[in-house]
């Protein structure tokens, strides 16, 4: 298994970017997470706060301290960032797409100014309820904040 999930980071374009090997301008960078833009924006600023660790999806977080810690503090960087780049935004989102709804098995928070541009693409950000779709990064929080 270590064999193979090392191989799937090798191979993830969002792992690259995270080790600066790529030409991507990173926004914001730590020893556990960067950001960037989003090449394909569905709103005036679309960013993405992605953990330098390669972790495929959503659906392998847990309810534990040290999932919890990890995706406050991608919502807290997406936070800074909007709020630096953007402070006259009126509406921001924060969210995660859902497996089989996410395009890159890395995990990424998408971090919206809005209004969505054009407006059509906010039904990529809907929440399907049980099939999942777009999950807001504070309703993930509430599933993984340890008990």
């Amino acid at each position: 298994m270590a064999g193979a999930a090392a191989a799937a980071a090798a191979a993830c374009i969002f792992c690259r970017m995270a080790r600066s090997s790529t030409s991507t301008p990173l926004l914001h960078s730590d020893d556990r997470v960067v950001a960037f833009q989003d090449i394909n924006p569905s709103a005036s600023r679309h960013y993405l706060v992605i953990p330098v660790e390669h972790i495929s999806t959503v659906r392998d977080l847990k309810r534990r301290a040290e999932d919890f810690t990890l995706v406050s503090h991608m919502l807290d960087v997406g936070r800074m960032l909007l709020q630096r780049d953007v402070p006259q935004s009126k509406q921001y989102r924060f969210g995660f797409h859902q497996p089989p709804f996410n395009t890159v098995n890395h995990l990424h928070l998408h971090c919206l100014a809005l209004p969505f541009i054009p407006r059509w693409k906010h039904m990529k950000y809907l929440s399907l309820g049980p099939l999942g779709g777009f999950i807001e990064a504070e309703k993930l929080l509430d599933k993984l904040k340890p008990e």
